[in-house]
Order: structure tokens, then C-alpha cells, then sequence
């Protein structure tokens, strides 16, 4: 008797604590099942990240510096101008997918960038060290991941250095993406006269009720000449430094041009939510981090936000556009594939209609779970005549989506529903046939050192591996 009516009450405060709140259908029921079958564990877990961000702190984020930047933003719009290419060589899909960016996200479009693509972690590092060594004016940084290991040292090291210069040296990183390294790493940094913050003025990792909500955007600007945007972090096993990675297979942007304000932008929203003691205000926002130069590129992209300080889901409404749009192929490249319906159905219909949809991921898991529900998506897709890649050649944790040789997406965010959601990401897109055929053939080359696993492949895995996807499906929408 006594524990049904232990039982009964659990039932009702799980139903009374996740109803209470409005979210996704999926993830409702997936807290309630947690919440039902481990009950002091699931109450536990859901205070820590069941929770969504208060709504008042979600807008404040959005806009709190967004009033102070959009005067010379506006500026720099009309400097751009809104032609992206000539007239014939442009679809209206295309022109639509600007001005859905430009309506949800305030993204305006940044035309003429040189923008170079980087998949290799050294090269990556040889890049961006060099370029913050030549920083004079400031240096922004914003990463998941900042790790106290041999290439962390060694970026903190030069950061360091150019503090003591007199350059501006501020860094935001995420505390959960960075468990390990503790604030005092950074002491060097702050004495040189650097500014260094975890996301949100989160100071632990462990004890923050809102670390489901975690900043997994990766910015580097320098001297709002510079930019960087993408999909690695600072760490060794970036470098295919740890061993049960192996290779580390990435894709970055290095951006010089207008796209750098967009990014110099997003830093300054994000930390100003971040730092209220040294916050940028108007009267800093000046050629000092929006210099007006001509650069000769041929790029024109736009930079998008997205995160639960909005209810649009910029990124993922960008990358269902991308899909509605292919008329030939999409290839899409992502550690972690677990969508919501909606993307689910959108990649079902484009393989339906004969186009060649290619999904790589990797053949090794770093999440037990998320790998597991990934493998399920996988192999649902592969039913419906998606073609599934499994990358061997080490650990492929590029976020890259293209089109037709056309139009493409490089960035911060997967294919799932932790960065549909729940993440704070950053991406670029991309309107310019070059680097869109680069990263097809990018693509390709990755195949080389990857495998199709066919519906009778994924039909010859075990019950047992079934069941483990089935049930990591189940808990997808909060993993």
C-alpha cells in the first residue's frame, strides 16, 4: 500500500513539474518517463537540466546591446548593399533564405569575404595563433571547449603576451565544454590586463541549475578584421592529440571581410550578458571593432544565431531551407545526427525525390547515448534511401551541409536536437559556388576513408545493439 501511494505521488509531481513548463512534445514525454521509472535521480537530473532558461533573462540576452549595435549596423547593410551575386545567377529560393535570416536573426548579408576553408587541426592552430600574434587593437574570443592542455597553453601563452601589449584580450568560454579547466588557469591572462568569463557568469560546471543551456559557439575575431567560425575547440585532441580519437576531422571558416562584423556582433550580445562589469556600450562601438575596409572577395554569406533566448530555431529553420531548397544533392556531415521530426521528414522527402542525400558520421562514439540514438536516426534514414557514410579515418566532428555545388553551411551546430534547442550555436552560410564545391569535394575526399553501411548492414546488428538505439532514442530530446 505504501508504495503505491509512493508511486502515485511520484507520478503526479513528475506530471505537475514537466507540464508546468511549455516545450517540445518529445522532450515532455521524455522527462516524464525519466521522472516515473528513476525518481530521485530524474528529479535530481531535471533540476539540473530539465529547466528552461526564465523567459525575462532569455530576451534581455537577445537584446540588451542589440539597440546600442544596430546604428552601425545599419551602416554597414547599406554599405554592403543586398546583391548577393548577378541576377542570373541567382535562384529565388536563395533570396528567400536572405531574407528569412535577415527577418529572424537580423543577420545581414556580407558580401565580398574571402573565406577559407580549414579542416586540419594544425593548420587550423598555425593559422589563428598567427593571426592573433599580428593583433594591435583587440582580440575576442568565444569557445565550447578551452582546454588546460599543451595547445591551451600555448594559445593562453600568446594571449598573454599580447595583453601585456596593450591589446584587448577578452575570452568567454563554457564551463560544462571546459570541465577541467578552472578560472585559475586564466589568472595569467586577467593580471596581464586580459577580461576572461564563463558563459553567462557561471562559475561551475557542476552546481548551475542552467547548464543544459550551454554556449557551444566557436568565434575568434581579431581586430574586427578577422574572423573565425566553425566546428573546433581548444584542446589536444583537436590536434588527433588523444588516442581514442585518433585523426580529428573538422571543418572552420577563416573569414576576412564584412562577415567579421557579424561575428565581432554576436561576441559583444554574448558578452555583455556575460560580464556586466566591463560591458561594451555605445560609445566603444566605433572603427576600433567595426573598421571600414575594402577587401576584395568574391564570398557573400551570412552570419546566424540561434539558442533558447529565442523560440525560432534560426540555425535549424536555416538548414531545412537548405533542404527544401536541393534539387540534385545535399551532403551533410555531422558527429551527432538525432532530428526532430520535422527535419526528419524534410531529409525522408528529398532522398524520396530522388535526390542524392549523403549523411557521414563518425564509426566511434565520445557519447555513449548520443551515439547510440544517432546510429537509429541512421539507420531509419538509410531505409528511405538516405545514403549513410561511416567516417573511419579517426573522429569527424565537422558540421557541414552543402547543396548542389551551390550553397552551403559551416558552423557550431548539429544535426540534433541539443543544437536545435537547447545550445547557444553560431553558423555561416554560405552563397558562392566556390567554396561550395570545395566543400563537395571535400566530401568526397572524405569518403575515401569511409564506409556505406546499406539497410542490410544496419539489418545484420544485433537485438541487443537495436534495442541500446531504441532505448537512447527514447531519451534523445534531453541527451
Amino acid at each position: 500500500m505504501v508504495i503505491e501511494i509512493i508511486i502515485i505521488i511520484n507520478a503526479v509531481l513528475a506530471f505537475l513539474t514537466v507540464f508546468r513548463e511549455k516545450r517540445d512534445i518529445a522532450a515532455t514525454w521524455a522527462w516524464m518517463l525519466v521522472l516515473v521509472l528513476v525518481p530521485i535521480v530524474g528529479f535530481i537530473a531535471y533540476a539540473f537540466i530539465g529547466r528552461k532558461l526564465p523567459k525575462g533573462r532569455m530576451f534581455r540576452l537577445k537584446h540588451q546591446v542589440a539597440v546600442q549595435l544596430d546604428e552601425r549596423l545599419s551602416q554597414q547593410r547599406e554599405q554592403i548593399g543586398t546583391q548577393i551575386m548577378p541576377a542570373d545567377k541567382i535562384s529565388h529560393s536563395v533570396i528567400n533564405m536572405v531574407n528569412m535570416f535577415m527577418s529572424t536573426d537580423s543577420a545581414f548579408l556580407a558580401r565580398q569575404n574571402r573565406v577559407r576553408v580549414i579542416t586540419d587541426g594544425h593548420e587550423l592552430f598555425h593559422t589563428m595563433l598567427e593571426d592573433i600574434e599580428s593583433a594591435t587593437s583587440s582580440i575576442h574570443i568565444e569557445f565550447y571547449t578551452f582546454y588546460n592542455d599543451r595547445i591551451g597553453n600555448e594559445v593562453l601563452d600568446l594571449l598573454v603576451k599580447k595583453a601585456q601589449e596593450g591589446v584587448e584580450v577578452r575570452v568567454i568560454y563554457d564551463p560544462w565544454g571546459s570541465m577541467g579547466t578552472w578560472k585559475r588557469f586564466f589568472k595569467p591572462l586577467m593580471a596581464a590586463g586580459g577580461h576572461v568569463e564563463p558563459f553567462l557568469g557561471t562559475r561551475s560546471a557542476v552546481i548551475d541549475f542552467r547548464l543544459n543551456f550551454r554556449d557551444h559557439r566557436k568565434i575568434v575575431t581579431v581586430d574586427g578584421r578577422i574572423g573565425y567560425v566553425g566546428g573546433f575547440n581548444i584542446g589536444d585532441q583537436y590536434l588527433g592529440r588523444k588516442e581514442k580519437f585518433g585523426y580529428w576531422r573538422d571543418t572552420h571558416l577563416r573569414i576576412v571581410g564584412s562577415g567579421v562584423f557579424a561575428l565581432q556582433a554576436r561576441f559583444m550580445l554574448d558578452w555583455n550578458a556575460t560580464d556586466k562589469d566591463h560591458p561594451f556600450d555605445d560609445s566603444v562601438i566605433d572603427h576600433q571593432y567595426f573598421p571600414l575596409t575594402k577587401v576584395k572577395g568574391e564570398t557573400s554569406l551570412q552570419i546566424v544565431s540561434s539558442g533558447p533566448d529565442s523560440d525560432l530555431q534560426q540555425i535549424k529553420m536555416g538548414y531545412m531551407r537548405l533542404i527544401q531548397t536541393a534539387e540534385k544533392r545535399l551532403w551533410i556531415q555531422t558527429p551527432y545526427l538525432i532530428p526532430d521530426d520535422s527535419v526528419l521528414d524534410s531529409l525522408r522527402i528529398a532522398a524520396m525525390a530522388g535526390i542524392d542525400v549523403r549523411i557521414m558520421i563518425p564509426d566511434k562514439p565520445d557519447h555513449a547515448f548520443v551515439y547510440r540514438a544517432t546510429q537509429y536516426y541512421a539507420r531509419q534514414l538509410a531505409e528511405d534511401g538516405v545514403k549513410i557514410y561511416y567516417y573511419h579515418n579517426g573522429f569527424i566532428h565537422a558540421k557541414t551541409m552543402v547543396v548542389d555545388g551551390k550553397i552551403a553551411s559551416v558552423g557550431s551546430a548539429n544535426m540534433d536536437y541539443r543544437s536545435f534547442k537547447l545550445n547557444f550555436e553560431i553558423n555561416a552560410f554560405i552563397y558562392d559556388s566556390a567554396i561550395a564545391t570545395q566543400l563537395e569535394d571535400i566530401f568526397e575526399a572524405d569518403m575515401r576513408h569511409s564506409e556505406l553501411i546499406t539497410t542490410e548492414k544496419f539489418n545484420q546488428q544485433s537485438l541487443y545493439l537495436k534495442f541500446k538505439q531504441t532505448a537512447s532514442r527514447l531519451l534523445s530530446p534531453i541527451l
